[in-house]
């Protein structure tokens, strides 16, 4: 993070960051107290004091803060020893430097990793920060009246004495009806989150600032003349070998590591992928007493004993309500996913045994794998025939007369979709009426929000051929970034975890949008095709190759009755503060009660409300 002038004010925003680096911390200014450098590490690699942050190079004119892991660091500090420079640590944070020194702002495109840094150039008088290419490691600015603070979460800015806490509308909307904020948007007026392969420069003199996207998926793949079975067994050799060698690099570490083994294809593959580079691979299994359907032991076990790992079965303690105030604090930007529960309690009980872990994050936006891409295409080939004049018409029928909640509410409000360019919108929290009458109460919010989610998210479809094509490259610019990776970053990094996503090797993405066409990713009856395959070949034939599970907890009943449904009531409905309109809210919960599918979005309203109160935000 960088500030102006006040080193207590720098050490009161970087401690609020103790959970994601309790090892050491440290700080830095520039000798006319411009510019400050502040770190909170995490020690993985060169746990020695080579490696303490804020780092800089031999001739003092670099000086780096990073957050995240660069995979491929021992064959570039290779290849930049080559070419002259010296290293005095084992650390990929010194490699950073030499590559910057080397080749600019162009050492971005010879970085595979997970990665959030800023380096102050000052030779240059410039400031250079960059965000990995698939979002794992986050990082918000503020830019004002010529000055550039920056952190990896925003509740180090917010630690700024007077730091304004206004609320962005357009965000909010967002958020009601997409379950985060994307892009570059940030909940609070004023802040930016810099977003998923982008990099930002800054002039010290002129105040002047330039962001830019760096990197972006390859366009899809063209149609072939070959046999579909030569070009699917050759695509699977392909992932195999790149596969395994993410995983390789990604068990590089000075620090325990092990493996999230849930049970489904993405983890086993990677543990099977695992015992091929490493003689002893741990791997760690949750259950969650009571509820039996989301117990993956059995299916972790076998995978374990396949491949010979120490297994490891840990039980979550109980999800009490009393969690969401902390997750709300730790979550300093909401966002909708009651899996941040149970992410949270895993990580808690993992880092008890290892400071790194792999998981499978990745594989269901690259390689097709939600239900509701198979979902798509159905509707797609049985009514794209209809004409979508009719189709609009049933759409804004059904969006009219059946209340929020009612099941396949959504899928008939997507039919008004123009398959060969747009996407149905199915996953919307609260539409454009509901979410004018949750804040039709406050005429701020409705004059300046209630229609900017729309806008917002049709700018950010993907132009290219192909539903599932488009489909997918959504999730994975969107919620992959803004939801799935944000949960894991937040809920592992409380608990001082490090999760890392080999499947989210650089490398992979492109192979998974470049190479596999659509019919290997998903196709009306079936979903994850290429991955399955592979797992095919190399996990066991009794392996259930067509389970979906993830971490999820029973909200659904919860919230019918009981200390859960009393909490929300209480928070939403009698608290005068709510900052949602509460008869609106009293007829949720009913109709949550009389079986309707409301959870999520009641968790999206107390997670935001509690979050609201936790940062005194206007």
């Amino acid at each position: 993070m960088e500030s102006v002038g006040d080193p207590d004010v720098l050490v009161r925003q970087r401690d609020t960051l103790c959970h994601r680096g309790p090892d050491d911390a440290g700080l830095w200014w520039s000798s006319d107290n411009r510019v400050g450098l502040a770190h909170r590490r995490l020690a993985i690699l060169d746990l020695s004091s080579a490696g303490h942050q804020p780092m800089q190079d031999e001739n003092a004119e670099l000086h780096i803060v990073f957050n995240g892991e660069i995979y491929n660091f021992a064959d570039l500090r290779k290849e930049l020893a080559d070419r002259g420079y010296r290293f005095r640590s084992c650390s990929d944070t010194e490699v950073i430097l030499a590559a910057y020194c080397h080749w600019q702002t162009d050492c971005l495109e010879h970085f595979n990793g997970m990665f959030a840094f800023a380096l102050c150039d000052w030779r240059r008088r410039r400031l250079f920060l960059a965000r990995d290419r698939a979002g794992e490691k986050p990082l918000f600015y503020r830019l004002s009246g010529g000055t550039l603070e920056f952190a990896s979460e925003l509740k180090a800015l917010m630690a700024s004495p007077g730091f304004p806490r206004r609320l962005n509308p357009e965000a909010l909307d967002c958020y009601l009806a997409l379950g985060y904020v994307p892009g570059d948007l940030c909940i609070l007026q004023g802040v930016n989150k810099l977003s998923p392969a982008h990099a930002l420069t800054f002039d010290m003199e002129s105040g002047r600032s330039k962001v830019w996207r760096y990197w972006q998926p390859p366009l899809p793949p063209e149609p072939t003349d070959g046999s579909e079975e030569g070009d699917a067994a050759g695509l699977v050799d392909e992932l195999e070998h790149l596969l395994e060698d993410a995983v390789r690099r990604q068990l590089i570490a000075d620090v325990p590591v092990g493996i999230l083994l849930s049970g489904g294809v993405d983890s086993s593959l990677v543990t099977a992928m695992a015992v091929r580079s490493a003689s002893h691979v741990k791997t760690f299994t949750i259950r969650f007493p009571g509820h039996g359907r989301y117990d993956e032991t059995e299916h972790a076990r076998l995978i374990a004993g396949r491949f010979g790992t120490e297994h490891v079965e840990l039980e979550a303690e109980p999800s009490t309500v009393e969690l969401l105030p902390l997750l709300a604090r730790q979550f300093d930007e909401p966002m909708v996913d009651s899996s941040m529960i149970p992410t949270y309690l895993v990580s808690k009980l993992v880092r008890q045994h290892c400071t790194v872990a792999l998981g499978g994050d990745g594989g269901d936006e690259l390689f097709g794998g939600y239900p509701h891409y198979d979902r798509m295409l159905w509707m797609q080939a049985r009514l794209g025939w209809l004409p979508l004049g009719l189709r609009t018409v049933v759409s804004e029928i059904s969006s009219r007369l059946l209340p929020v909640g009612v099941k396949g509410r959504n899928w008939l409000g997507g039919l008004g979709t123009d398959f060969h360019k747009d996407l149905p919108r199915i996953s919307l929290f609260f539409d454009r009426r509901a979410r004018r009458a949750l804040i039709s109460h406050n005429g701020d919010l409705v004059d300046s929000g209630g229609s900017a989610a729309e806008l917002v998210r049709a700018k950010r479809i993907p132009q290219v051929q192909g539903l599932l094509q488009r489909a997918t490259r959504m999730d994975f610019e969107n919620y992959l970034a803004e939801d799935i990776l944000v949960k894991v970053d937040r809920a592992s990094m409380l608990n001082s975890l490090e999760v890392r996503a080999p499947l989210l090797d650089y490398r992979i993405i492109e192979f998974a949008f470049g190479k596999v066409p659509a019919r290997q990713k998903a196709t009306a009856g079936s979903r994850k095709i290429l991955l399955k395959k592979l797992a095919h070949r190399v996990l066991p034939p009794e392996f259930d190759r067509h389970r979906k599970q993830g971490f999820s907890i029973p909200l659904v009943s919860w919230l019918r009755q009981g200390p859960w449904r009393d909490f929300f009531f209480d928070l939403l409905v009698v608290d005068r503060d709510s900052p949602f309109d509460r008869k609106y809210v009293s007829r949720l919960l009913e109709a949550q009660r009389k079986g309707r599918a409301n959870g999520e979005r009641l968790f999206a309203l107390a997670l935001y409300a509690l979050w609201k109160k936790e940062y005194r935000i206007s």
